[in-house]
């Protein structure tokens, strides 16, 4: 049987996938934060946080925020849709989005673009 605390992160984990996929798809309007995914969860905020960085070592945000990145990536790799249109889909204001990429990444979406040609 698996440990509650493991269980707790694999439920993060898989709700972190399909609630960033909902936000890219449309069909969710915006980003949750960390205490609604806490409370679909059925558990605290605290117990959450607790929990996720007891087994990863990481704070979950450290997760969410990893998780956007990669889609970004992705999306500014694989299509011909521009900064802002990333940035909108993602639910940022482009300058916003432009500085929270930056500061993950060490580029800016348009340098990550050109090292990085379809």
């Amino acid at each position: 049987m698996m440990k509650r605390s493991k269980e707790i992160a694999s439920q993060y984990f898989v709700f972190l996938e399909k609630h960033v996929r909902d936000v890219i798809s449309g069909s969710i309007s915006e980003f949750m934060e960390l205490n609604e995914i806490a409370g679909h969860l059925a558990i605290s905020h605290k117990h959450l946080t607790d929990t996720i960085k007891k087994e990863t070592g990481q704070h979950p945000c450290y997760f969410y925020d990893e998780k956007i990145i990669q889609e970004a990536k992705w999306m500014l790799t694989s299509s011909d849709k521009s900064v802002a249109e990333i940035a909108r889909i993602f639910t940022y204001d482009p300058s916003n989005f432009s500085k929270f990429f930056k500061k993950m990444t060490g580029f800016t979406p348009g340098k990550f673009r050109k090292f990085h040609p379809i």
